[in-house]
């Protein structure tokens, strides 16, 4: 919490429209509905202001802090029965299955039309025409045109590579989609190393992937809200403490779907967060080696078997097979190294570099 204080004085825009807008607008949704004279309609304006600014502040700074369980609830990490939760990954491998078979059968169909299909194609175009699913899409998907085509492979994305991998929801998907991207690609766990990749990286690079993960926490604390609003709406109706009783029941109506919008947003707005990490990982993992003493190899299933060893020397304790990283330490820079016994110059314990003009 202090951490999160820390940068709301700081000026930080992260956290001012990831948390505090979207409790703003709560605090006024509730307000408006269920307690006009706190929002300035039955009291002074500034005594509404204040209320108004305490609330706010005191919501977004909570459900900043709590962000990480509220994350992992969306994502079907956090709270979900094991038997639901394995139902979610079931239905989420097979609509990822049926996207990379409608996709690769439109594909097909596409070469069948040019007249370029080879026998083995052909067969597989056979078997997606006779499967009992997928012979559904088989020829409407190639005649909604390329951007169906494009749409359909968006959302195929928005899923890991890794079958295993599967989260039990959209949003945990999607965003398991781009965790992943370093170790599928390089072995480099970026959930593992992503303080030191953050820290390695150039400011453009960190700036954004915060700015990315601004849009999406936005959503997140807006369906929270409007959920904490459903509720406390619906507490007040029931002690009959409501004056537009009017405005509460439809209330209760409208804020759970548009929650269900802000969820649907929220994941359409990871593909943006995505690509800001995929950025991160493309671009900082030389700075990254660097930064720890290591050269990045020429090779890449050499960069790759590196990588591996970093992520478990950092995420568990050492072994002796570990020592293999050995063979990827750069050697350090002479001008770096510390002066020793034999050097001239005022030493006097300080620990300061010595002067390298």
């Amino acid at each position: 919490m202090t951490g999160i204080l820390q940068g709301a004085l700081g000026g930080g825009r992260a956290l001012l429209v990831g948390w505090i807008l979207p409790s703003l607008i709560n605090v006024l949704i509730f307000g408006f509905v269920a307690a006009p004279e706190l929002t300035g309609l039955g009291v002074d304006a500034p005594r509404a202001a204040l209320f108004v600014l305490i609330a706010t502040a005191v919501l977004g700074l909570v459900l900043a802090a709590l962000q990480t369980p509220l994350y992992r609830v969306l994502e079907g990490y956090l709270g979900w029965p094991e038997r639901l939760a394995q139902a979610g990954r079931r239905r989420h491998l097979a609509e990822k299955h049926l996207l990379r078979n409608r996709l690769d059968a439109a594909s097909l169909v596409a070469k069948e039309r040019a007249g370029v299909l080879t026998d083995t194609e052909r067969s597989a175009l056979a078997e997606f025409r006779a499967h009992p699913v997928t012979r559904r899409y088989v020829d409407t998907d190639i005649r909604k045109g390329a951007v169906w085509l494009a749409l359909l492979e968006e959302r195929l994305y928005r899923y890991p590579v890794d079958d295993q991998q599967v989260a039990p929801t959209r949003l945990g998907n999607a965003i398991r989609r781009f965790e992943e991207y370093g170790y599928d690609r390089f072995r480099l766990d970026s959930q593992v190393l992503w303080h030191e990749l953050n820290a390695a990286v150039d400011e453009p690079a960190r700036k954004q992937t915060d700015d990315a993960r601004m849009s999406v926490d936005f959503f997140v604390s807006l369906l929270y809200g409007h959920l904490l609003v459903t509720v406390a709406i619906a507490v007040s109706l029931a002690v009959g403490a409501v004056d537009r009783p009017w405005l509460a029941v439809p209330a209760l109506l409208v804020l759970p779907v548009l929650a269900a919008i802000w969820y649907r947003l929220a994941v359409v707005a990871t593909d943006e967060w995505a690509g800001a990490v995929r950025a991160m990982v493309n671009l900082g993992r030389l700075p990254l080696a660097t930064s720890l003493g290591l050269s990045l190899p020429t090779k890449l299933e050499d960069e790759r078997a590196m990588w591996q060893l970093v992520s478990e020397l950092v995420s568990t304790r050492f072994r002796p097979g570990l020592s293999a990283l050995d063979a990827y330490r750069a050697t350090p820079d002479s001008k770096m190294l510390p002066p020793t016994t034999g050097d001239s110059g005022d030493r006097r314990g300080s620990t300061a570099p010595a002067d390298q003009s």
